[in-house]
């Protein structure tokens, strides 16, 4: 009878492990999600009701191709595209246009660097998709939380405006100095005295419009703004009208992807909460411009 059971007991593991060997043999033979089913569940995850009307589709490459890895970046450049494909990252996430315009119209593209990165992402099987609108939409805003965390300003944050900062007081020169450390930026620009006392700064990454920045300047809580980028011949000269008016004001320049880019490294972080099929990773594209000093 003890024989019995102990046969009986041993055959039964033979055929669990036989049907878990089998189990394993179709998940190695399955075919993967595809782009198509990664993008589907990140529209579930996202925590905002999907617009009709938005840049966040599919850029370039086929929406049913299985799904490697993935890479996410602020942009698309061919560098990027080169490494997420010798990483085996072929559905690429990215926060920006990857054909040089807004909506990623291709119609009247025919320059050379256009046909070299088309040929290269098709060569390579790549999906490339953005995800601006939504990512920004998601509460807390996934851009911001990321740029915050490089910055390491979480404990300064305003609770009722999340852009809104009371920082220890120090100098503008070195509140500049720390960004420029935490953000490793080569080419920052800043309008402002160096030695006027900044405590409530507000970070508005990205673009700014002028109102924008004319609000932020005209506010009497605010001594700094911080944003990415702007025209030059609005907010930038508003600014510098301010310091001549003598307010202590002052508009820090990151460059545009300085000021967003570490908020697609948390992105990254954020798919692998619910995406565990296949690896994840942020790939930096860096900062475009270098300055003088910093080529050294």
């Amino acid at each position: 009878m003890h024989l019995s059971k102990n046969l009986s007991r041993r055959r039964f593991v033979l055929l669990a492990g036989a049907a878990l060997s089998a189990a394993d043999r179709l998940r190695s033979q399955s075919p993967g999600m595809t782009a198509n089913q990664i993008i589907e569940r990140i529209q579930k995850q996202v925590g905002v009701p999907w617009r009709s009307r938005t840049v966040d589709t599919f850029k370039a490459g086929n929406p049913e191709t299985v799904v490697r890895g993935i890479a996410t970046s602020f942009s698309a450049t061919l560098d990027v595209c080169q490494r997420a494909a010798t990483s085996r990252k072929n559905l690429i996430i990215v926060h920006e246009p990857t054909f040089y315009n807004h909506l990623d119209e291709t119609k009247d593209l025919n320059g050379e660097i256009y046909q070299v990165k088309r040929t290269f992402i098709e060569k390579n099987n790549l999906v490339v998709w953005r995800f601006h609108d939504h990512w920004h939409s998601r509460r807390p805003d996934g851009i911001l939380t990321g740029m915050v965390a490089a910055l390491d300003w979480e404990r300064y944050q305003s609770t009722k405006n999340p852009e809104s900062f009371e920082l220890p007081s120090s100098s503008l020169e070195t509140l500049v100095k720390s960004i420029q450390k935490q953000l490793e930026i080569r080419s920052l620009r800043v309008i402002g005295d160096a030695r006027m006392n900044v405590r409530h700064v507000a970070l508005a990454a990205g673009y700014n419009d002028f109102r924008g920045i004319m609000n932020w300047l005209d506010n009497p809580d605010i001594e700094a703004l911080i944003i990415g980028e702007t025209r030059e011949w609005e907010g930038v000269e508003y600014a510098r009208d301010a310091v001549t008016a003598g307010r202590q004001k002052a508009l820090i320049i990151l460059g545009h992807v300085p000021s967003e880019e570490r908020g697609m490294k948390e992105c990254a972080q954020w798919l692998k909460s619910f995406i565990p099929e296949v690896p994840i990773e942020y790939l930096p594209g860096g900062e475009p411009f270098w300055s003088p000093k910093s080529a050294s």
